[in-house]
């Protein structure tokens, strides 16, 4: 199979990248390793939507950020992303800190970000749960919340409307270049392009060898999370950082954009790349540094934890052509990585045109998505539509209030996913207070019927994570 580009990667990143592509006639294919998109660090994080203060100015963090803010912005309302603008403070308890908040107030005006700084008083009359310590505070207007499976679907979903190709369980083994042209070898299968654009997160640095590329290095940095029930929801209503640190951003608490609240990250460097594991001395930290910002929030309310990776390539993102011709890297995108993916995918654009792809918009673009969501909908819209179809009124996931229907809806999706924490990703069925206890079975089943597979081939989430294996008494 032939393309003119391939994006290597379905992250956040990769995602973006083919919903940017997809607006040109040139023929683009997206390979990811895992059965669905997501499955890196995309799938765990902040899900914040930063304004752009925190990186340096001048840096591509300060550059990307900025204008992906922007950005995501416009995506979350044409493509139907669940997004809440909650600002965000940085929160000053020291006069080291007052000084920290200014140097942060400074880099957003260099970075060209609205941002103001406003007395401890005025802190805790919006936010009357932090800690009253509170010296003062950067206030950041445009700070967001997002759900970053659902941006990474949704990306990727309407660049597949619009012609791109997206290849799951389709890791990369090899790449060989000959008379110009890239050969890849993945999932069992060999794919031709001219460009290829490396946005394999973790992995990035591994891809870049295969093509022959050396000097890129990726660290797996390690953050790990307390995800609190809906109670305790509306504890704050913005995200709520604590001054940065040479180790990141610092313990954030912060809603959810499906009305849970979290606490984290930590930041520390993982044994490997794919070690999510959790820890009883890090989550132990990442407490007593939550409560430094909102003393009041009740532990055992805590329904789940996790941890997720960061790609580390440096002090700043890594993108541009590589020193293997028309090879293009977009590597080592930690935070504010999810900010800045859109904006990413515009210079990757950029980056082509100047290695010799001709761009030629599209006449027609499919660029708006809707997605129903029943438990958003008026009471009479939704008898409406349960009078149309019967699987909208029957309930699946309760925590949530998701429908069969919903469920069906998302497995006729473009790319549709494949596991049950596929399902979770793009509704959030079971992700509210019994996490998948009541539901699971359930979407088990509406996934086996659906697809017309049997009941083993569903997956709790990536390959080899099996449910069932067979059935009870076979033969």
């Amino acid at each position: 199979m032939q393309y003119d580009v391939i994006i290597i990667g379905g992250g956040i990143t990769g995602c973006a990248a083919a919903y940017e592509f997809s607006k040109y006639e040139f023929k683009t294919a997206l390979l990811e390793k895992e059965n669905d998109i997501a499955c890196g660090s995309t799938k765990a994080n902040s899900a914040i939507i930063h304004a752009g203060y925190d990186p340096e100015p001048g840096t591509l963090m300060a550059k990307y950020n900025a204008r992906g803010n922007e950005l995501a912005h416009r995506l979350a309302r044409k493509l139907d992303i669940p997004f809440r603008e909650t600002g965000s403070l940085v929160l000053a308890f020291s006069e080291e800190e007052v000084r920290e908040v200014h140097k942060l107030y400074e880099n957003g005006v260099a970075n060209g970000v609205p941002v103001e700084i406003i007395s401890g008083e005025e802190v805790l009359r919006r936010e009357p749960n932090i800690s009253d310590r509170v010296r003062c505070a950067l206030w950041a207007p445009t700070g967001a919340v997002i759900s970053p499976w659902e941006f990474a679907a949704a990306l990727i979903e309407t660049a597949v409307m619009n012609g791109v190709d997206c290849y799951l369980s389709s890791g990369v083994k090899r790449i060989s270049k000959q008379d110009g042209m890239f050969e890849i070898t993945a999932g069992g299968e060999k794919y031709r392009a001219k460009y290829i654009v490396n946005a394999a997160g973790l992995f990035a640095d591994k891809v870049y060898e295969m093509a022959g590329g050396t000097g890129m290095a990726i660290t797996p940095v390690r953050g790990e999370y307390f995800l609190f029930d809906k109670t305790m929801g509306g504890i704050v209503s913005t995200v709520v950082f604590q001054c940065p640190t040479k180790l990141g951003k610092g313990v954030v608490v912060a809603p959810t954009i499906h009305g849970n609240l979290y606490a984290g990250p930590d930041s520390k460097t993982a044994a490997a790349r794919d070690d999510t594991s959790t820890h009883a001395d890090e989550l132990s930290y990442i407490r007593e540094m939550a409560v430094k910002s909102v003393p009041t929030i009740d532990f055992s309310q805590n329904i789940r934890n996790f941890a997720g990776l960061r790609a580390v390539a440096g002090n700043d993102f890594i993108v541009e052509e590589s020193n293997v011709r028309n090879f293009i890297n977009a590597a080592g995108i930690k935070s504010p990585g999810l900010s800045s993916a859109p904006a990413i995918a515009e210079d990757l654009v950029r980056i082509l045109e100047n290695c010799g792809l001709t761009l030629r918009r599209k006449v027609e673009f499919r660029g708006e998505r809707r997605v129903l969501r029943m438990n958003e909908m008026s009471l009479e819209a939704q008898d409406a539509l349960i009078k149309e179809n019967p699987a909208y009124g029957r309930v699946v996931c309760r925590c949530q209030t998701i429908t069969e229907g919903e469920i069906i809806d998302i497995l006729k999706r473009p790319v549709a996913p494949r596991s049950i924490d596929g399902i979770k990703r793009r509704c959030a069925a079971g992700m509210g207070r019994c996490q998948g206890g009541f539901c699971e079975p359930r979407i088990h089943d509406i996934m086996a019927r659906t697809l017309g597979v049997p009941m083993k081939e569903i997956m709790q989430d990536t390959a080899g994570s099996y449910i069932v294996t067979g059935e009870t008494k076979e033969d």
